[in-house]
């Protein structure tokens, strides 16, 4: 499939004018969470709501992070969503959980995010 980055915003869910931009995050849809750096949401005062929560990495270490809140901002679409702490040396990626709120879908052939179409309803 081959991988692909894109630049989104995140903003404070209950401060919108804090914002940061971030130029570069790899469109990772195996990784249920998006992940961005820990220094990127306090300086925008998103704060931790859910500690030490485990996830599985690739290798099939498990390591601990904390979850906080934000808003995501991707070419004009946008969503909430759970967010993890990245710590250094951790990736910044844009999650499928994410990708599945913002209603965009990987194109692989042209490396790129488009539109998902019409929301199943039940």
């Amino acid at each position: 499939m081959g991988t692909f980055h894109v630049a989104c915003t995140v903003e404070n869910h209950t401060d919108r004018e804090r914002s940061a931009r971030v130029s570069k995050v790899l469109v990772d849809t195996g990784s249920d969470y998006t992940w961005l750096p820990e220094s990127l949401f306090k300086k925008i005062g998103v704060i931790e709501e859910k500690r030490d929560l485990a996830f599985t990495m690739a290798n099939g270490q498990t390591i601990t992070r904390s979850v906080g809140f934000a808003i995501i901002r991707v070419d004009g679409h946008f969503t909430i969503d759970e967010v993890v702490f990245g710590r250094p040396g951790d990736l910044s990626l844009l999650g499928a959980r994410t990708l599945e709120g913002l209603n965009l879908r990987v194109d692989s052939k042209n490396k790129k995010l488009v539109a998902g179409g019409p929301l199943t309803a039940a």
